[in-house]
């Protein structure tokens, strides 16, 4: 990043300003970069403006003035509509400049866009991150890159703003592979997590005293602590939502499909995490899948999830 005396800001462009893209991009305000971000919603965008970015009146505004942009877009379709794939504008938007794809989508999806800016004359980085709304804010993310050696070495910089740590993971999509392999540990781990506390609830086990020994324990961790402790605090605002690791258990489970991988614990999962969406329950936090154990338990007593 060139910030010494005459010298510019290097400008990155920011796309996506949802659950993680708001903080995402403000820590990359707050690094010292000239972010310049685009979203439907006028308040996302009024929030980086307050915190330093500039606003740009469309896609096209944003990659005029940035070589990087960044893509943190909800699904596969969002991208393909912002990029306007399929169109004569892609190719005018993508030439000349490096997009870097930040969200859990399908390898294949990857791969397929990877060629066509690269057919186009950009070049494109896939660079998922690990954690949720909370790592996001204090900047802890984990980083996993794909792409070209020397692309993935220039993105490196502005990723590691967003990150605790990054990690080089090969070529596209092994990034997407890495987080889906990662994904899988996190949404069985808090499966597991919410079956353990209901098991203690109903079998008359203390669940405040759970907490604490598993916070104690050789198996805590940060995730186990913060999930448990929403538990204990009846706070189900999501720190990634239900819906949204549905989507991710999905993507795991058809990558696991693919590859050959037996995955009987990730496909459990997934179940417990539709019939928790079915309920009317995606937008509480994930540890939230609680319910959907509950209703198994006891289906005619637990209607309403």
């Amino acid at each position: 990043m060139r910030t010494g005396h005459g010298m510019a800001k290097r400008t990155v462009g920011f796309i996506g300003l949802g659950i993680m893209g708001v903080p995402m991009a403000t820590n990359l305000v707050r690094a010292g970069f000239d972010v310049v971000v685009w979203a439907r919603s006028p308040a996302a965008v009024e929030e980086l403006v307050a915190e330093g970015a500039r606003a740009a009146d469309d896609v096209a505004g944003v990659f005029s003035a940035a070589e990087t942009v960044i893509l943190m877009l909800r699904d596969e379709p969002a991208v393909d509509a912002v990029l306007a794939r399929g169109t004569g504008t892609f190719a005018g938007l993508v030439a000349g400049r490096t997009v870097v794809q930040m969200g859990t989508f399908t390898t294949a999806f990857s791969r397929a866009l990877a060629d066509e800016v690269a057919a186009a004359g950009g070049r494109y980085v896939e660079a998922p991150v690990s954690g949720s709304r909370g790592p996001a804010i204090e900047g802890k993310l984990v980083g996993m890159l794909a792409g070209e050696a020397d692309v993935v070495a220039e993105v490196e910089p502005v990723i590691a703003a967003m990150c605790a740590q990054t990690f080089r993971c090969g070529d596209v999509p092994a990034a997407l592979s890495m987080k889906l392999a990662v994904n899988t540990f996190l949404i069985t781990m808090v499966t597991g997590l919410a079956e353990t506390f209901h098991f203690a609830a109903r079998s008359g086990a203390d669940p405040e005293v759970l907490r604490e020994v598993l916070a104690a324990g050789p198996m805590a961790s940060v995730v186990s602590r913060g999930k448990a402790q929403k538990l204990a605090d009846d706070d189900l605002t999501a720190q990634a939502a239900i819906v949204d690791v549905l989507k991710n258990a999905r993507l795991a489970e058809d990558a696991a499909t693919a590859a050959g991988s037996a995955h009987p614990l990730i496909t459990a999962s997934r179940e417990l995490f539709e019939e928790a969406a079915a309920a009317g329950l995606g937008a509480q936090d994930m540890i939230g899948v609680i319910a959907a154990f509950a209703a198994r338990a006891e289906p005619e007593s637990a209607p309403s999830i």
